[in-house]
């Protein structure tokens, strides 16, 4: 984003306040308008955003923290709004949320818009042409199926492989030439995402990716903001090109923390449940604009991170309503060594229907539910009198039951650095059938070698 320019008129008035992030600025002339960028008198590098009216003040934040700012300073319009750049020259870029370049590249300073305004276009769910994309991961395709313009998310807590599981996603499914990805990283640490940066452009993916970034080290203003930005290009490549966009979120629980904490900072009382009412009208508003249209589709996956391991958590569950599959990732399970750690029984998806799966498959996932249910049950008794006091048909469910946690198990391709095992790709065709045999009693043979992720490659 170009800096602002110097004043030439339209004062506002002087800044009356500092307080963190905040900066209330006494009125003294013309009112701006509500998310406009103020310029600071000598200081044109500072970006301060207006963000409520109180009485006679403008309330704004500084969102780059700048140390610049003090008492008495004047302030004027600018008449701007924080933008970012759409378009195809945006391609294989890096931008941060005001829309400046993160990978040493040159600025784009045409056809840019302004993050704060959504597209307008309504959006609409089409419920009678619903296509399914494959992403090779057994258990995401058996229990939450992935369909176009739909929203699945991976909830988990710190150190379960939802990055891991994310990037995996983005290197299986945007291999194909004709998909266009936006990723969105927010609050994450900068060496997984220079590590994604990396891994995109060594498989030739980057090219057809569009990333933006608000991380750790960002003010809790720019990690709020990163999410409307890169909804913003994706709002510009469904609507103007028509395209079918994949949108990668990680992490979104972040962006409910960043809105969090500039709540305390502009002194907003937070409800019963530690969050202000604002976060969850940010959060609807943000996901809202991932929907799809008559013209294009938005397909998300979104990392969710869950405090404390605790699913109850009011952000997670405000987060989780607004998902179609939510993939709940096990510490216990992770520490077994099983990856991806998928709590197959915590698991659920409303697109896991006849209609849309069809019938073998809702079938096979009402068997497999049914026995994790039991082998649940089972894990206590056997704790206490041993395995083979059980029947020989809740033994038979107990064994089959350990063989599906292990098949859902599988080597990824963006860890194979990690884990020296080339990577696994499996089609929904193998994922059924070695589901059936282990039910059926018969030793699995549908194992995807090495080398078929090579031919997909």
């Amino acid at each position: 984003m170009k800096k602002t320019e110097q004043p030439t008129g339209e004062q506002v008035g002087i800044i009356q306040s500092l307080r963190g992030l905040m900066a209330s600025v006494k009125v003294l002339g013309e009112l701006p308008e509500e998310k406009e960028l103020l310029i600071v008198e000598g200081h044109p590098e500072v970006f301060l955003e207006v963000n409520f009216f109180k009485a006679s003040e403008v309330v704004c934040l500084n969102l780059t923290n700048s140390q610049v700012l003090a008492y008495g300073q004047k302030v004027y319009r600018s008449h701007k709004k924080v933008s970012v750049p759409v378009g195809p020259e945006t391609l294989g870029r890096v931008f941060n949320a005001l829309g400046e370049p993160l990978d040493g590249m040159a600025a784009i300073t045409e056809n840019r818009r302004s993050i704060s305004q959504p597209s307008g276009t309504k959006s609409y769910r089409n419920s009678e042409k619903l296509e399914l994309l494959e992403t090779g991961l057994k258990v995401i395709d058996f229990l939450t199926p992935f369909v176009k313009g739909r929203k699945i998310g991976i909830v988990g807590g710190a150190g379960v492989g939802k990055t891991v599981l994310t990037m995996e996603m983005i290197h299986n499914v945007t291999r194909n030439e004709k998909s266009l990805s936006i990723y969105c990283g927010v609050g994450e640490r900068i060496r997984e995402g220079n590590e994604l940066y990396e891994t995109l452009k060594e498989t030739n993916v980057l090219k057809n990716t569009v990333m933006f970034f608000g991380q750790m080290d960002a003010t809790p203003a720019i990690r709020s903001m990163v999410g409307p930005a890169a909804a913003t290009a994706a709002e510009y490549f469904r609507d103007e090109e028509g395209r079918d966009i994949l949108f990668f979120v990680d992490n979104i629980y972040r962006h409910t923390q960043a809105l969090t904490e500039l709540s305390t900072n502009l002194g907003l009382i937070p409800s019963e449940g530690g969050y202000s009412p604002v976060v969850y009208t940010e959060l609807r508003r943000l996901e809202d604009r991932l929907s799809s249209t008559d013209k294009g589709t938005i397909t998300s996956v979104q990392a969710v991170y869950i405090p404390a391991d605790d699913l109850s958590d009011p952000a997670v569950q405000a987060i989780s309503q607004q998902l179609d599959s939510v993939l709940v990732l096990s510490r216990s399970i992770a520490e077994s060594g099983i990856r991806p750690a998928v709590d197959l029984l915590k698991t659920t998806s409303s697109l896991l229907t006849p209609q849309i799966v069809g019938d073998r498959h809702y079938r096979l996932a009402g068997k497999v539910q049914a026995i994790m249910q039991k082998y649940d049950s089972l894990k206590n008794i056997i704790a206490i009198v041993g395995e083979n006091e059980l029947s020989p048909a809740d033994r038979t469910d107990y064994q089959n039951a350990k063989k599906l946690v292990q098949f859902f198990s599988q080597d990824f391709a963006v860890a194979e650095h990690l884990s020296g095992k080339p990577g696994q790709y499996f089609t929904l065709e193998q994922t059924l059938k070695g589901i059936e045999q282990i039910l059926n009693g018969e030793a699995v043979t549908s194992d995807a070698p090495p080398e078929k992720v090579a031919e997909k490659s």
